[in-house]
């Protein structure tokens, strides 16, 4: 018990002290230009509104239980993530290296961009970054989360803004009585990964305690042949905490939740790195009579991100610092809903805010001058959503009405559906509207990544998408199928347009692309018998702009399987995840090569509630290609870890 609460101190205090050495520098203290308020995100929702609509909605749901989380392969959650097919972020690295502005994430080829199109909750707290709209996934432990919803498109209301693709849910631990767990894993490259939690149970309180800490040497990310004497790893040093205290009664629920991050990391050369430091307060109540329940949900994140970028010359031996940022923001939100039951029929009415402040301070070493650019985006929606049955069908419905903040505009989308269950069968079929506004950080902040520069626009306006998809689900004691066909129209697609390209620099903004149009289809797999559990997936999307060149980071084909042998004592899996061609740039001038990349894990158990585990990523240590800018870079090799896990009640 004191070893478990000295690693929960130490890692906590690791954490302050990271946080504290990544935000000591101020905020330049300049007044920002006047900015007029423009959308961003929305909310939201509570674990009640989504655990009752997962089980009603007219599109496939995906559901990963602990178990399957944890026989996943993979460091950090975006590389399990990575093994369900559709899952994307902005470029195709493991976010132990990645640096945060291109952790965004979509789903089902739309897209990828650094601001994400998809909704990320966590515990029902949204976690896209406030000025970005990317996620840090290092503020996830995988080994701490109890399931994952996976829901593609916008089928329903509830959701805003960045669930213009789809949403990720994830819950973390229920509390247990007087339960702890300590996890210890080391591994090639200088990886060091320790990670402890307690919860506990007095009455219908709820308290659990969660630290982790990891930190690695990385990985060179330019080919050795074309590596110069600039060129260094790429890694990450991070330490998170968290906390959850719950009260669980009949009637009355509430949850406070609070979290803090606090990581550096080298990005690839000499001269550039950035540093984050976070940290998240939010808390829901719920009330339930017998057919009605009323939820308040309110959040507050406050951010400071650093970041320093370069000019590398061709023959990558001399390097010279461009700029430095530091963009400090500043996120609060709430909502509050009323949910009605019946035998045939449900419904949900509700409304949400958000009122985010962010700045991006920008120093250029060339000029020797400092330069705000940012603003406030305050923003708030009405929304309702409903569904009812008549015989063997389940009709949906609903609207939302969004408040963008930008220049007194407004946004509405609706959607309706139905699904049909025939015996083994049911038969489903959905339309919808849905948007995503520009963030801050497309509207105000520039970047550099190697010599492609992207300028920011202030003149973005939200993109918006029509989707219409119909599909079947099979399903059996062992065996689940599902099968669904989308046809997505987009409009004003915010993309990085090239603007102009030299041997020393390729210039880029971000735009709005008039048209583009996604339509594929994508299945789902999963078996089970006797101990062995098969898992497999696979994605079509042709998603092309109006100009006819494809979406870039956006492959036409992508599968993923995975083979599960499990006995009470002993855990095998084998993995494989399939990308095809894809492009770096809205020209389709640099190629991306398709690829496909093993993996393995075993976990054993020992005894006393220790088991022992060993995973390797890129099991063939294939070398593959994730970015041009214009040098390539390239994907993590072999990466292998070993170590201990212990859990189980300390009385």
């Amino acid at each position: 018990m004191k070893r478990l609460f000295a690693l929960l101190f130490v890692s906590l205090a690791s954490g302050l002290r990271i946080f504290a050495q990544v935000t000591q520098e101020p905020a330049p203290q300049t007044q920002p230009q006047p900015a007029n308020p423009t959308p961003d995100i929305k909310l939201r929702t509570t674990v009640t509104v989504n655990g009752t609509l997962r089980e009603q909605t007219p599109v496939p749901v995906t559901v990963w239980p602990e178990q399957q989380i944890e026989e996943t392969p993979g460091t950090e959650l975006d590389d399990r993530l990575r093994q369900f097919a559709g899952f994307s972020l902005f470029r195709r690295t493991s976010s132990v290296v990645a640096n945060p502005t291109t952790q965004g994430v979509s789903l089902r080829g739309i897209g990828s961009s650094g601001a994400s199109r998809t909704l990320v909750l966590w515990d029902g707290i949204p976690i896209n970054d406030p000025f970005g709209g990317w996620v840090y996934w290092d503020r996830l432990d995988p080994y701490d989360m109890d399931r994952i919803e996976v829901e593609p498109g916008a089928p329903i209301s509830v959701f805003g803004d960045r669930a213009m693709s789809g949403t990720i849910s994830m819950f973390s631990q229920p509390e247990k009585r007087d339960y702890a767990d300590i996890d210890v894993f080391g591994g090639n490259d200088g990886t060091v990964d320790v990670s402890g939690a307690y919860s506990n149970l007095w009455g219908h309180w709820g308290l659990s305690l969660h630290a982790r800490d990891l930190t690695t040497d990385g990985y060179y990310i330019v080919p050795s042949s074309l590596r110069g004497r600039v060129d260094t790893k790429a890694n990450v040093r991070f330490a998170t905490s968290g906390m959850n205290l719950d009260y669980l009664g009949a009637a009355d629920r509430l949850s406070i939740h609070f979290d803090i991050l606090a990581e550096e990391r080298q990005n690839g050369t000499r001269l550039t790195h950035n540093s984050t430091g976070l940290g998240t307060v939010g808390a829901n109540y719920t009330h339930s009579w017998t057919n009605d329940e009323v939820s308040i949900l309110g959040f507050h994140t406050r951010e400071q991100f650093h970041s320093t970028f370069s000019s590398v010359s061709l023959n990558r031996n001399s390097e010279t610092l461009t700029s430095r940022q530091t963009v400090p923001a500043e996120e609060l939100g709430g909502a509050a809903y009323w949910q009605h039951h019946q035998k045939r029929w449900n419904t949900l009415a509700g409304a949400d805010t958000e009122d985010i402040h962010g700045t991006s301070y920008d120093y250029s070493y060339s000029t020797r001058v400092l330069t705000p650019s940012g603003g406030t985006l305050l923003q708030h929606g009405l929304f309702t959503q409903a569904d009812f049955k008549i015989g063997p069908a389940r009709f949906f419905g609903g609207v939302r009405h969004q408040f963008t903040g930008q220049h007194g505009d407004t946004f509405v989308s609706g959607n309706g559906g139905v699904a049909v269950g025939v015996r083994r069968f049911r038969l489903r079929a959905s339309g919808y509207r849905s948007f995503r506004a520009p963030s801050l950080n497309e509207l105000y902040r520039s970047f550099r990544v190697g010599n492609v520069l992207t300028e920011a626009n202030p003149g973005l306006v939200p993109e918006n998408l029509i989707g219409v998809e119909t599909g079947a689900d099979w399903s059996s004691e062992k065996t689940r199928i599902a099968l669904s066909l989308f046809h997505y129209d987009l409009n004003d697609l915010i993309d990085n347009a090239t603007l102009r390209i030299t041997p020393t620099l390729i210039l880029r903004q971000r735009q709005n692309f008039p048209s583009a149009l996604s339509r594929g289809l994508e299945s789902n797999l999963n078996h089970r018998w006797r101990n062995w559990n098969f898992n497999a997936g696979y994605l079509f999307a042709d998603a092309r702009l109006s100009s006819g060149a494809r979406i870039p980071q956006v492959p036409k084909q992508q599968g993923t399987a995975q083979l599960t042998y499990s006995r009470p004592a002993t855990l095998i899996s084998f993995g494989i995840r399939s990308y095809g061609l894809q492009f770096d740039d809205d020209l389709n001038q640099f190629k991306l090569p398709g690829f496909a990349a093993l993996s393995a894990m075993a976990e054993q158990h020992i005894a006393h509630g220790i088991s022992a585990v060993a995973s390797v990523e890129n099991l063939l240590d294939r070398t593959y290609l994730v970015a041009l800018t214009p040098f390539p870079n390239t994907g993590s090799p072999r990466l292998w870890r070993v170590g201990l896990k212990w859990g189980g009640q300390i009385r």
